[in-house]
């Protein structure tokens, strides 16, 4: 009996696919087990195999063609098997006209694909080179670019550099390379306290060469995969610095291409202050302390941000001698107060200098001015690292001549992501809402649902943070000044890491927990964690918030023993009566 094959339902959440590719053609013998064909679903590829023997009489659709889950694609049949009736329900079912398609081999692709899906453009006019055009491959763009492929949009992804941007290659990554080797030399250095014997550990050190190689490596193979899960997805790769000619062009090396939409996404550059600096004096970027290869003896860190504390605790870790200068009157102003007073405690131990409420007036040859309190004081450095932020990347993008509105040097964009221009969408840094590499791929998936035809926005209340000393630091939503500011009286739970178990085995035991929740019902609207681990396990906050949970449902679900997620079931639990096991 003839066997009708359809597009599989491979998800509860998947409601159509995409033909990429036929393994047989009609009139081929096909085998039980055999690949038949592959789909791309939202989430990736997969080949289908037959499931029974017989001969591929007749394909209803062409490779590149969507349709909605459980429609017709093929018949297979024995050779000589009449098909004729099979193939008229086969045809009535995908919406033709039985008489004049009874001998057709495939479906037009328009017509196939349900106008509220990757066919939200159909009103445009089919004349661009792509549907979605995207310009820069950092987190948000090759993200944005892999999405939108997926929905079935004719993509192309514009990168002047290297796939994978400034956190795959000058950000995120490199630094935790760096990060996880003084980690190690930490773990050598305190190895007797876990009863390890024989170890030299006073000549123990970081040969930055070698941990370079590593972080070179790292670095290699995951742009190799950033490229692959392009191509893979049937992204077209253009090579070349991207300038924007008008709404729908832009041209890169020396080529011109066109698009339905396109979304920005060039990132950002660091900044520098406005100062006066010796012409003899070499000022480290963030860039390039990724490359350092000596250690140095001293260095100077202008700005006690993230990336400037996290360069602090490194380079004190492997025996620098270190001196942070913050303009405000505490470092990492962006986390919560209490959590900041026992960070900088602990740095301090370390034997980093920190100056708050300080601002830097010059560098000269050998040192580093600030005033402070009113008076005029100098640190001397062998190196100065310029740590104070970084500002959006315009470059190729006119914006004032193309009508797309900024402000302070960054591109307005709406909760979609949607700028001044209807079919222009810009992500990541270069919007300037949050420069987070998780932000960015969040915004370039809700751009391209857009895009799509979905309705999707932007929730930049709930976007957890990390700063990758040790211990760690994370945090999402509203710090304790924050909550109160806005609500009034509300409940906080807080509990300490030398009261868990699992934090003690591991010898980390310093730091704590924070919850902060709005007084009406309970909901939680701040988690802000300083220990060990804190990064991975911040995640369940997030989930908690984003499903606007409150700490009696988080403490009502049971931790595993022992571990240091325990501590958020505690916390938990404090701010909504008492901690279990602490007083």
């Amino acid at each position: 009996m003839a066997e009708v094959i359809i597009m599989p339902k491979l998800g509860f959440n998947m409601s159509e696919g995409k033909l990429v590719k036929w393994y047989k053609a009609e009139g081929d013998e096909v085998k039980k087990g055999e690949n038949l064909f592959s789909i791309e679903t939202d989430k990736t590829n997969m080949d289908i195999e037959a499931t029974n023997d017989g001969t591929v009489r007749k394909l209803l659709i062409d490779e590149g063609d969507q349709i909605p889950v459980t429609l017709p694609i093929a018949i297979v049949a024995t050779k000589d098997e009449d098909i004729t009736a099979a193939l008229e329900q086969a045809l009535k079912d995908l919406g033709k006209d039985n008489a004049a398609e009874n001998t057709a081999t495939s479906l037009n692709k328009a017509e196939a694909a349900p106008a509220s899906s990757s066919n939200h453009s159909a009103g445009l006019k089919n004349t661009n080179d792509y549907e979605v055009l995207v310009i820069g491959g950092g987190p948000g763009g090759y993200v944005a670019a892999i999405k939108a492929a997926q929905m079935g949009k004719k993509t192309a992804i514009v990168e002047k550099a290297h796939f994978g941007g400034t956190c795959l290659n000058v950000g995120c990554i490199p630094t935790k390379a760096l990060l996880r080797s003084a980690e190690a030399l930490n773990e050598v250095k305190e190895s007797a306290t876990f009863g390890v014997t024989g170890v030299d550990i006073a000549n123990a050190k970081l040969d930055l060469k070698r941990v370079q190689e590593r972080k070179k490596q790292v670095i290699t193979q995951l742009v190799g995969g950033v490229q692959g899960l392009l191509k893979g997805n049937g992204v077209t790769l253009i090579n070349g610095e991207g300038n924007l000619i008008d709404k729908n062009t832009l041209e890169a090396a020396g080529k011109k291409y066109t698009a339905d939409y396109i979304i920005i996404a060039t990132g950002s550059d660091v900044k520098n202050l406005p100062i006066t600096i010796s012409p003899k004096r070499q000022v480290l970027t963030s860039k390039e302390m990724l490359e350092l290869s000596e250690t140095p003896k001293t260095m100077t860190i202008i700005g006690g941000g993230v990336i400037g504390i996290e360069f602090a605790y490194f380079l004190a870790s492997i025996g620098t001698k270190v001196t942070v200068i913050e303009f405000l009157d505490r470092i990492l102003p962006m986390v919560d107060e209490e959590i900041t007073a026992q960070v900088a405690a602990n740095l301090v131990k370390m034997g980093i200098t920190i100056h708050t409420g300080a601002k830097v007036t010059e560098i000269t040859d050998q040192s580093v001015r600030f005033e402070k309190a009113g008076e005029v004081q100098e640190v001397e450095a062998e190196k100065v690292l310029m740590a104070v932020g970084r500002a959006p990347r315009l470059d190729g993008i006119p914006c004032e001549a193309l009508g797309i509105k900024t402000e302070r040097g960054a591109i307005v964009t709406d909760e979609c992501l949607k700028t001044s221009v209807s079919n222009i969408y810009a992500i990541g840094d270069v919007n300037g809402k949050a420069m987070l590499a998780h932000t960015a791929s969040m915004e370039g998936i809700v751009a391209v649902e857009n895009i799509c035809g979905h309705k999707s926005a932007m929730d930049y209340g709930k976007i957890p943070s990390a700063i990758y000393v040790q211990p760690e630091i994370a945090s999402v939503g509203l710090t304790e000044a924050e909550a109160k500011a806005k609500y009034g009286q509300v409940k906080v739970g807080k509990f300490p890491l030398l009261a868990n178990g699992k934090a003690k085995v591991a010898g980390e035991e310093r730091g704590l927990v924070k919850v902060i929740l709005e007084p009406k019902y309970g909901e939680i609207v701040g988690v802000h964690m300083y220990c060990i681990h804190a990064t991975d396990m911040i995640s369940e906050a997030v989930v908690a918030m984003k499903l606007e949970g409150t700490a009696e449902e988080v403490a009502n679900a049971i931790h595993p023993h022992p571990t240091v997620s325990e501590v958020m079931h505690e916390a938990m639990h404090a701010a909504t009566g008492k901690a279990i096991h602490f007083l």
